[in-house]
C-alpha cells in the first residue's frame, strides 16, 4: 500500500478521494476476501434421493443395502438383474421348495420377501409346445425381478437347465385400471428355435406381476 502524507490543510472529502486513488488493491482485497466467505458458506455438493417423479427402479443409495423397485418396494439383492444377467442359481436358493402357486405366496410379497415373481402366461404357442411345460420357478423369478429392477430398453436374459434361453427387455411404463404396467419384449430360444414375444405385465402385489 502506497502511504499517503497527511496534510492538514486537506478535508476529508479530499483525503478519502485520494486513499481510493493511491490504494487501488483495496477493494480487490476486499472482493477476495468476500468471495472467500461466500466459498466457505456454501456446502460442497452430494449426491440426494431421485425426485418422486424420476424412474428410481434398480436405483440402490451408497449406503443403503436395499435395491428399489418400480413401485418403490425395497429388495435386498438384484439378482444380477441391474448388470444384465439374471442368476437362476441365486434366486433358487432363495426359493427353496416352492413350486406352481406357492412362489407367488413365498417370494412376490412383503418388505421381507427376496424376489419379484411373474404369474400368468409368457411364451408363445410355438415355444410352449416345444417346452412342453410351464416356466420353472426361477424363470418366473428372474422375469419378475426383471420388470422390478431393469430399466426401459434394459435387456436381461439367463438359461435355465433345460436348455431354455430368456431374454426380457422392459419397453415403456403406463398404467392399466390404477396398476403400475410395464410393456416388455421377450425372446425365448429352445432347440434351436427362437421365438419374440411382445406382452404386458402389471403388478397385483408388492413385487408379484401378472401378464394382461
Amino acid at each position: 500500500m502506497t502511504l499517503v502524507r497527511y496534510n492538514p490543510n486537506e478535508s476529508a472529502l479530499t483525503r478519502r478521494a485520494c486513499m481510493r486513488t493511491t490504494d487501488p488493491t483495496g477493494r480487490w482485497t476486499t472482493a477476495l476476501l468476500l468471495a472467500a466467505a461466500v466459498t466457505i458458506a456454501v456446502p460442497p455438493a452430494t449426491w440426494a434421493d431421485p425426485p418422486p417423479w424420476a424412474p428410481a427402479h434398480g436405483w440402490r443409495k451408497k449406503h443403503d443395502p436395499f435395491y428399489v423397485g418400480y413401485s418403490g418396494h425395497k429388495w435386498p439383492d438384484d439378482y444380477g438383474i441391474v448388470s444384465g444377467r439374471c442368476k437362476r442359481e441365486a434366486i433358487g436358493a432363495v426359493l427353496g421348495g416352492a413350486v406352481g402357486a406357492a412362489v407367488g405366496s413365498q417370494v412376490g410379497k412383503g418388505q421381507g420377501k427376496a424376489a419379484a415373481v411373474l404369474v400368468g402366461g409368457v411364451v408363445g404357442a410355438v415355444i410352449g409346445a416345444k417346452i412342453g411345460r410351464e416356466m420353472d420357478q426361477e424363470d418366473r423369478a428372474c422375469f419378475g425381478h426383471a420388470l422390478e429392477l431393469a430399466k426401459d430398453r434394459q435387456t436381461v436374459t439367463w438359461s435355465n437347465p433345460h436348455g431354455v434361453t430368456y431374454t426380457v427387455t422392459p419397453l415403456r411404463g403406463f398404467t392399466h385400471e390404477g396398476r403400475q404396467c410395464r410393456e416388455y419384449d421377450t425372446v425365448v430360444t429352445v432347440g434351436g428355435a427362437k421365438e419374440k414375444v411382445r406382452g404386458k405385465a402389471c403388478q397385483v402385489g408388492e413385487g408379484e406381476w401378472r401378464t394382461l
